[in-house]
């Protein structure tokens, strides 16, 4: 055989050899998590000793007692507590708290994508395995992010994103307090006027990869706008917005602190009100009658308040916090007393990212008991994602998104302050 006969065997066996180990799948690797207490879901006792099972990414079972099982890598949690990872509806991770909004003038749209990717990390510690992002600081931040943490990137959460916020040309979420050609230059380009043109803007935030639409149909607490805290958008724009969302197959998150503003968004049909701070029995009726979840920011109210009389804020700003603030600690009383369904959502960002769990204990002290304060957080802000067969529980079939902590929190919500452990779609996050 001549060598070059030798050479093109060789080839053809390198090939195939090649293509074998392509067509052969690698074995998944497994792993264990051992622990001294299982918390399936927020509806469930403590199983107590239990090993959950892990592959791809995914829980595949959760043997309880001491029964024997095989894995690739085991982690001893065998003196904490495993609980399903937390969700957090309403959060903005490309910003910080801060009072000085001249700012947004004059950083640049990678500050924000950097500052994103940090919080990221720090949401994911605190126990937080799926955030809502609602609003980002510029333009494809969280679309980034969404894909960055989704490939184990960047450490961080679960991402579901509205990208940027649709306002009424100065209103909340549009650009406000500079002098006109500085506005200009920096606004979103999300603002609108009229329902033709708020329809579009539905479009464009879907051409650009937003997971549901964020509106402000009220005026805003931190913005320095200073019209108030009632109904911004027509009932025609409104109602336009909804539509639109509705054929992309998109939900509509409300921004909402007004109690008509509440009343005409959940008529038009958002899917959820955020902050709901005046809530009253009309806005309560609207809301159940169209199935709208609230999703009350207490954190965020806590934070601001603690920064008044310091000058930290605009003296605008200043106002409507003082407005807010007396009202606040009664949200959850009065929406339980209307019987308005609750879920899990912080504002983070308005305060220090990272203290996400902080809300826990401010829906206890509003009258939530301990479970339900879980829930909301767990199969509860599943069900508003439309994600409940995926996150939510620590069950076979669902990603695994695991943290530990020691306590139990069914008992005593306040221990999910202190997470030891997280692990989000199977990846441990350090």
């Amino acid at each position: 055989m001549s060598a070059i006969s030798s050479a093109k065997r060789a080839l053809r066996l390198a090939g195939g050899l090649a293509a074998m180990l392509v067509a052969a799948p690698l074995a998944a690797q497994t792993t264990a998590i051992t622990a001294g207490n299982v918390i399936l879901d927020a509806d469930s006792a403590p199983t107590g000793p239990a090993t959950v099972l892990i592959e791809d990414g995914r829980i595949t079972q959760i043997i309880t007692g001491g029964q024997p099982f095989e894995a690739d890598e085991t982690i001893d949690l065998s003196d904490k507590t495993l609980v399903p990872g937390l969700i957090d509806l309403h959060t903005h991770l490309s910003g910080d708290p801060s009072g000085e909004f001249w700012r947004a003038a004059i950083n640049p749209p990678e500050w924000y994508t950097l500052i994103a990717a940090k919080n990221a990390r720090i949401t994911a510690l605190a126990g937080f395995t799926t955030v809502r992002d609602l609003g980002s600081r510029t333009d494809q931040v969280t679309q980034a992010l969404r894909r960055a943490t989704g490939e184990g990137i960047v450490p961080g959460p679960r991402i579901v994103t509205s990208g940027n916020t649709i306002a009424i040309v100065g209103g909340h979420g549009d650009t406000n307090g500079f002098r006109a050609d500085v506005n200009d230059a920096i606004t979103s380009g999300y603002a609108c006027t009229g329902p033709v043109e708020c329809a579009e803007k539905v479009r464009l935030a879907s051409k650009y990869g937003a997971d549901l639409i964020k509106i402000t149909a009220t005026g805003g607490v931190l913005s320095q706008q200073g019209r108030g805290l009632e109904e911004h958008f027509t009932a025609a724009e409104m109602e336009a917005i909804i539509e639109a969302a509705n054929l992309l197959g998109l939900k509509v998150a409300a921004h909402a602190h007004g109690a008509r503003g509440i009343e005409a968004a959940a008529k038009a049909g958002v899917h959820t009100i955020e902050h709901g701070t005046y809530i009253d029995e009309a806005a309560a009726r609207a809301m159940k009658a169209s199935g709208t979840t609230l999703i009350p920011t207490l954190m965020a109210f806590e934070g601001i308040k603690q920064n008044l009389g310091k000058q930290y804020y605009t003296p605008i700003v200043e106002a409507k916090i003082r407005e807010v603030s007396r009202i606040a600690d009664t949200i959850i009383p009065r929406a339980l007393e209307q019987g308005v369904p609750i879920a899990f959502g912080t504002d983070a960002g308005v305060f220090p990212h990272g203290q996400n769990a902080g809300e826990f204990a401010l829906m206890v002290k509003g009258g939530m008991s301990n479970r339900a304060a879980l829930a909301s957080a767990t199969t509860g802000a599943a069900k508003v994602l439309g994600m409940e067969a995926e996150i939510g529980r620590i069950a076979p079939g669902y990603s695994a998104d695991i943290i530990a902590v020691s306590g139990n929190p069914l008992e005593d919500v306040r221990v999910l302050e202190a997470v030891d452990f997280v692990m989000v779609r199977g990846r441990v996050i350090e």
